[in-house]
């Protein structure tokens, strides 16, 4: 915004051809004419003028504009558009045709807001991430990347991305993780009945039915305590939405124009989902479709869903809490990092145990005296482990070792390990360990509609007031 005195500057007006750019760039290109107007115009007063002193240096301020206000804080307009940018990048990447500029803008501008009431209800509750954890999380980037931290960042700012931007990002992306696991996963309760229904229906005639989808998803959220003509409104919402996918528009330019779900921005897709993971809602309706084919509007507590139905496969497999599982009797060593013992200092002392074993020392031996684990007394042994028992990191390396095979140093947030597999074999779960895998795959079935709820619930306290657009 420029703010001037008398005399007035008349800005030139726009050529007719920047009437198809984006409202944000034809407002920067007007911000740029009209500075050039009035340094034209400060020339010529010189000029007519040369026996008065020299006009003094008019300063040019531009203001970011304010969107939005969201309870204590602000969106601007930079904020806006620099997410604007970044997700026609990421959709051109994908071949995805991004939504018309204002669906996206609007799209954009939910989601900021969205994120800004979680994380100032995380900053309430006291939920914060400290720099050691952004600091790792970063490192497992760059490394599955194949990149050293140097190569990273200058990867990040050749897209034009600070370091400290996406370190920022991390950390906010870590803290709704956390918000979302605590708010919500952790209080989705599973009664003892419904493990034993989901049980029997393992045994039961239909139980051969049992797939997996790939699916694409439209949410049309519908807010708190609706009346019922706001409702019916987001059932026309969601409707129009089928009628312009069954027409033939791309499903992920339709998400992002029109799903409030969160992942709209990157198509709508979910990906592929076991049957037990979905929310029973849409395996009902999943059930009656052929692949390419879109639902009706299904309706939750949540709002208005509209599915597409990409690729089914795997009908007739049972459930994976009554399937046979692979165990893996595994042994290690663990090494941990502290304020004494760097990450550096720690890989390279599993390096010199690694080699020596290579040369004929017994892992059980040296893992007695040297591992900082409670399996150490037992030579490292931790016994046959079932999938899920260990850390991700942990749990990936051991899957690709052959048996007797030792592995690399591998990092996890306990430290660093050396692994090596004794023996591999498939097992029947226990009662218990079915009933454990049950209560696991219901959480997980609940826990997308339970987040939906719990962020609409959130939204429709905060307050928000939208600024209108300057054009």
């Amino acid at each position: 915004m420029i703010f001037l005195t008398k005399p007035a500057i008349t800005t030139p007006a726009l050529h007719p051809g920047w009437a198809a750019l984006p409202a944000s760039v034809c407002r920067l290109v007007r911000y740029a004419l009209a500075a050039t107007a009035l340094s034209l115009a400060a020339a010529a007063w010189a000029q007519t003028a040369p026996s008065q002193p020299a006009a003094p240096r008019i300063a040019i301020q531009l203001v970011d504009r304010i969107v939005a206000v969201v309870n204590r804080e602000v969106v601007t307009q930079k904020e806006v558009d620099d997410r604007i940018l970044r997700v026609q990048l990421e959709m051109r990447q994908r071949g995805t045709r991004a939504p018309d500029q204002d669906l996206l803008r609007q799209q954009v501008l939910e989601r900021i807001i969205a994120e800004k009431v979680q994380l100032q209800f995380a900053q309430e509750i006291g939920l914060s991430v400290d720099d050691l954890q952004v600091d790792q999380t970063v490192a497992r980037i760059a490394e599955s990347n194949r990149l050293s931290l140097t190569e990273f960042r200058s990867a990040l700012e050749r897209d034009g991305l600070t370091f400290a931007k996406f370190r920022q990002e991390m950390r906010q992306e870590i803290i709704l993780q956390r918000l979302r696991e605590r708010e919500v996963v952790n209080r989705i309760t599973v009664a003892e009945s419904e493990v034993d229904n989901f049980l029997a229906d393992q045994i039961a005639p239909s139980a051969d039915v049992r797939a997996e989808y790939n699916v694409s998803h439209v949410l049309v959220r519908v807010p708190e305590q609706s009346s019922p003509e706001e409702i019916e409104r987001r059932r026309a919402r969601a409707l129009d939405v089928v009628r312009r996918l069954r027409s033939g528009t791309d499903f992920a330019q339709v998400a992002a124009g029109f799903s409030d779900g969160p992942e709209a921005l990157q198509g709508g897709g979910l990906g592929w989902r076991d049957q037990d993971r979905l929310p029973e809602l849409f395996v009902d309706a999943l059930l009656k479709m052929k692949p390419g084919e879109i639902s009706e509007p299904l309706r939750s507590p949540a709002g208005f869903h509209v599915l597409l139905l990409l690729e089914k496969r795997g009908a007739g497999g049972a459930s994976a809490a009554t399937a046979p599982v692979q165990q893996q009797r595994a042994r290690h060593i663990l090494m941990r990092t502290n304020e004494l013992v760097s990450e550096r200092d720690a890989r390279q002392r599993m390096l010199s145990l690694r080699e020596r074993i290579e040369n004929g020392a017994d892992f059980a031996e040296l893992a007695r005296v040297h591992s900082e684990d409670g399996s150490a007394s037992k030579g490292g042994d931790l016994g046959w482990i079932y999938p899920g028992d260990t850390v991700p990191d942990f749990e990936r390396a051991m899957n690709a070792l052959k048996i007797m095979e030792l592995s690399q140093p591998v990092k996890s947030p306990f430290g660093f390990h050396l692994i090596q597999v004794q023996e591999r074999k498939l097992a029947d779960m226990s009662d218990e360990r079915k009933r454990m895998e049950v209560r696991r795959i219901l959480r997980d079935r609940k826990s997308d509609e339970a987040f939906e709820e719990w962020l609409r619930q959130l939204r429709d306290r905060a307050y928000v007031e939208l600024r209108n657009d300057e054009r």
